[in-house]
């Protein structure tokens, strides 16, 4: 069953959490995050992202950068930006991103969740992305990044989170400069908090991450470089766990960079003996449901539908992601590995089919595809399987900001 606690957060003075609240360090590289602090003193893109506060010559792995992050993180502690919570607490975090309402349950999870597969994954981690982690937790003694967990979810925690949100007032409520609603609920109420933890301890079986697979592997390693210095802190991550009646995932998409040295006329001899080809023409099309596709190239749409009998119907060889991998990126453009092969390029659905037109009439591309998204049960399949996703295959919007709640692990 799923171990959670309430922690004492390190969180922002009200007048000014969205200054401080910034975008997940992760979608921005360093020159966007360069931009994003301009006039902003207060953004916590200068703890997550602390090259900002440091020469663009210096290398962003280096020492330097890890020891400014924990220098800026004092620094806002000491000028009273931000300020930890006297006792531990949960808090209930509600994005509304153009209409859409989705609400979770910010807490710490288990690092012995994380090890004994409690706490389930879909996803292969990067060596690299991890120690740039790893770093950072050891040397700020925060953990800055929320792991996104999503679980099935249980009516009766439904009603306890609702009937909190609904009686009580927020302690921040702020509309951010990407246009999504940030509200967020304290719950302080000690009788209340065990019943939420006693909760995901006896209805709650397995969590799944959604999203943050490297910030939960660099949590539990950082513990484990502790050794025989491990703190209380060390032994949970910070997560944000969301029911999964409220998750929206959004389609994630794929551009080619040629033909594999095909004719646009061996190439769609080459689509036709694996999938059904409609002229859309100008219109982008969006898929409408599993199997199909849309390919655009030359300035035109194709819809393509996955014909029966070229697929498997196990939990990963019938995801689309798995389909255009296998019968059109290895098979016909001899893109093998799309974890390292620079012909191929990912394109998150918050950026729109538009974002696909535009990269191939650049010229810089040959072909985009537009897929449907997965499901949120086939990732609770394919996690309960033990396989893990193709990369890049879910995208989940709205994001957490980082720096609203930050988890320390040293006392």
């Amino acid at each position: 069953m799923s171990n959670i606690k309430p922690f004492k957060a390190l969180r922002p003075q009200v007048q000014i959490a969205k200054q401080v609240a910034s975008r997940p360090y992760d979608v921005l590289n360093s020159a966007e995050a360069r931009i994003e602090v301009q006039g902003n003193p207060n953004s916590f893109l200068h703890i997550t992202k602390s090259e900002v506060s440091l020469p663009e010559s210096v290398d962003i792995h280096s020492p330097e950068v890890y020891e400014k992050a924990k220098d800026n993180l004092s620094t806002f502690i000491r000028n009273k930006i931000l300020f930890r919570e006297e006792k531990p607490c949960y808090y209930i975090y509600q994005l509304i991103m153009n209409g859409r309402s989705q609400t979770g349950l910010v807490c710490v999870s288990s690092v012995d969740d994380y090890e004994n597969d409690i706490i389930k994954k879909h996803e292969f981690t990067r060596p690299e992305k991890e120690l740039d982690r790893i770093n950072h937790i050891k040397t700020s003694g925060a953990q800055t990044g929320n792991v996104f967990l999503a679980y099935k979810n249980v009516a009766e925690i439904d009603a306890l989170i609702d009937k909190w949100k609904t009686t009580k007032a927020p302690v921040y409520d702020f509309l951010a400069d990407d246009g999504i609603q940030n509200t967020i609920w304290l719950v302080n109420d000690d009788k209340t908090i065990a019943s939420i933890t006693n909760l995901f301890d006896t209805v709650v079986p397995f969590t799944y991450i959604a999203d943050g697979h490297h910030r939960a592997a660099s949590a539990a390693k950082v513990r484990k470089a502790l050794g025989n210095k491990i703190t209380e802190g060390s032994n949970h991550f910070l997560t944000t766990l969301f029911p999964s009646n409220q998750l929206f995932i959004m389609d994630y998409n794929r551009l080619a960079k040629d033909l594999n040295g095909l004719t646009k006329e061996e190439f769609f001899a080459a689509l036709e003996q694996k999938f059904k080809i409609e002229r859309i023409g100008m219109e982008a099309y969006k898929p409408t449901t599993l199997h199909e596709f849309g390919m655009f190239i030359g300035n035109v749409w194709f819809k393509l539908i996955a014909k029966e009998g070229t697929y498997t119907t196990d939990p990963i060889g019938i995801l689309d992601v798995t389909i255009l991998q296998n019968n059109i990126l290895d098979e016909i453009l001899a893109i093998k590995d799309p974890r390292t092969d620079t012909r191929v390029d990912f394109v998150g659905g918050i950026r729109g089919l538009k974002g696909l037109e535009d990269r191939v009439k650049s010229g810089d591309w040959a072909v985009a595809f537009s897929l449907y998204p997965v499901t949120i049960n086939q990732l609770f399949d394919i996690a309960d399987s033990g396989n893990v996703m193709p990369p890049k295959s879910t995208w989940f919007e709205p994001k957490l900001r980082d720096g609203v709640l930050t988890h320390l692990i040293y006392e």
